[in-house]
């Protein structure tokens, strides 16, 4: 059995559709697991009761199957509800609140027929690229858990690296499903914004920056969950058709061309060896046939700035001004988020149509660069895992960071402009931790990034082995 959970989603599919497993079998093997590897790193939260657990795998086995997840356990990030579940946040206002109805992303994948044992962790109200929280406490990198996990969808990545579960949900404002993805070694999909829409509720017209999707250890495990997760919802905006991925993966990439951004032109510091890492796996690409090119800064990245942090804490102080207008509530706000939400609240009308102005300019521009390349590519994070104990770097190579999140700029020109943005492993740095590569593409293009994912895939990105 445990060669079966070191395989991916859709094998454990199979073995579950021709009765070679059972979902009891694959249940009780999944929680003796977690409990073996989950107490070294702190990804899996709020774990259901197993007795129940088992009831319910027992009855997949006796039911119908509704679709390809049927009998799968997974977790679900802890920002979505799961009706029965509670829904923290890693909040303490949150904390013990329980859902009582699947946000619609739920829905879906519990009519694919997927069995949810709980919750992964993630930081307070999905702020910071690093897992931890006053509720849960922190999340440990799967192949150093004294090391962040990345975030804010870190406890499902450690959770697929450990092999915990088999395909994992996320959410992803500012690289939470990337940033993970590429520390803990494992694929992450921030799909075009429209591709996974969340429930129509209050305004649906101005951009809210953040999207769902899906986190895998292998491309073809991702484009099977996207297929789960998206489709269009009447009465939300924007929305985009739902497409068949799976089928459609397998292509040839001979003629594709890739432009490699490295550090935006020396606008992004990096820490040592990120960009060595990076562009040392760049080179798998000459056995597919796809030509790299390096190129230079493509837009100003002073305006980017701006723009994101305008328009993100226009999002965030509309999201959390509720709580922040609560004084009891507001006390136990954690201090970033206060900024966030305070940040937003001082923005004049002028600035947020200089943000939205600069968007939609290097929308046009990036329209522009994808009429000659098939993909951008940027490294998921600027600096390597840092000891889980720093709540989130000051500085790169000796240049002082003037935000918490500042850090985690290379992500940004995706998730600006709502392009889709796939996290594939690049391998591993002189300490033996991971690093990855982010690969853009044009909106609404998912496919093609799914395709370049899976020859990737097939070139065998470097693994290594957990140490407990």
């Amino acid at each position: 059995m445990d060669d079966l959970l070191d395989k991916g989603a859709l094998a454990q599919a199979a073995a579950l559709e021709s009765r070679a497993v059972s979902a009891e079998e694959l249940m009780q093997a999944t929680l003796a697991r977690i409990a073996a590897r989950n107490p070294a790193v702190n990804a899996i939260v709020s774990l259901r009761d197993e007795d129940a657990l088992l009831a319910e795998a027992r009855a997949a086995d006796n039911a119908p199957r509704k679709g390809w997840l049927h009998g799968l356990p997974m977790a679900v990030k802890d920002l979505a509800n799961v009706a029965g579940l509670p829904t923290s946040m890693g909040s303490p206002i949150m904390a013990g609140q329980m859902a009582r109805k699947d946000d619609l992303l739920v829905a879906r994948m519990r009519a694919a027929g997927a069995l949810f044992i709980g919750k992964t962790n993630t930081p307070e109200f999905g702020l910071g690229s690093h897992t931890f929280n006053p509720v849960h406490g922190a999340t440990g990198n799967a192949y150093d858990p004294t090391r962040s996990a990345g975030g804010s969808s870190g406890g499902a990545a450690v959770a697929l690296a450990c092999k915990m579960v088999a395909v994992a949900d996320g959410s992803d404002m500012m690289g939470s499903l990337r940033n993970p993805a590429g520390w803990n070694n494992v694929y992450g999909f921030r799909p075009s914004w429209g591709r996974v829409p969340d429930e129509a509720q209050g305004d649906t017209f101005l951009h809210p920056l953040a999207t769902n999707g899906p986190m895998a250890r292998n491309p073809r495990d991702l484009a099977a969950l996207l297929e789960v997760q998206s489709g269009p919802v009447a009465g939300r905006p924007f929305t985009l058709p739902k497409e068949p991925y799976l089928s459609r993966i397998d292509a040839d990439m001979r003629g594709r061309r890739v432009a490699w951004l490295g550090d935006w032109g020396g606008a992004y510091p990096m820490e040592a060896g990120v960009l060595e890492t990076c562009e040392a796996a760049l080179k798998r690409f000459d056995a597919l046939g796809v030509t790299v090119e390096a190129l230079p800064a493509p837009f100003d990245a002073r305006k980017l700035w701006q723009s994101w942090l305008d328009l993100r804490a226009f999002a965030n102080a509309n999201r959390l001004g509720p709580l922040y207008g609560n004084p009891v509530w507001r006390k136990q706000l954690k201090a970033t988020a206060i900024w966030e939400i305070e940040t937003g609240h001082s923005l004049t009308l002028a600035a947020v149509q200089a943000a939205s102005l600069a968007r939609s300019e290097w929308y046009a521009r990036a329209a522009e660069l994808f009429d000659s390349f098939d993909a951008l590519i940027l490294p998921t994070a600027q600096v390597w895992p840092f000891p889980l104990e720093v709540e989130y770097p000051t500085e790169i190579a000796g240049l002082p960071m003037d935000t918490y999140h500042r850090w985690m700029e290379v992500v940004i020109p995706a998730s600006l402009i709502g392009l889709p943005a796939l996290a594939v492993p690049a391998g591993f740095g002189a300490a033996g931790l991971p690093m990855g590569l982010q690969l853009i593409g044009r909106h609404g293009n998912d496919l093609a990034l799914l395709q370049l994912a899976e020859a990737w895939h097939q070139t065998k990105p470097q693994e290594r082995a957990l140490t407990y």
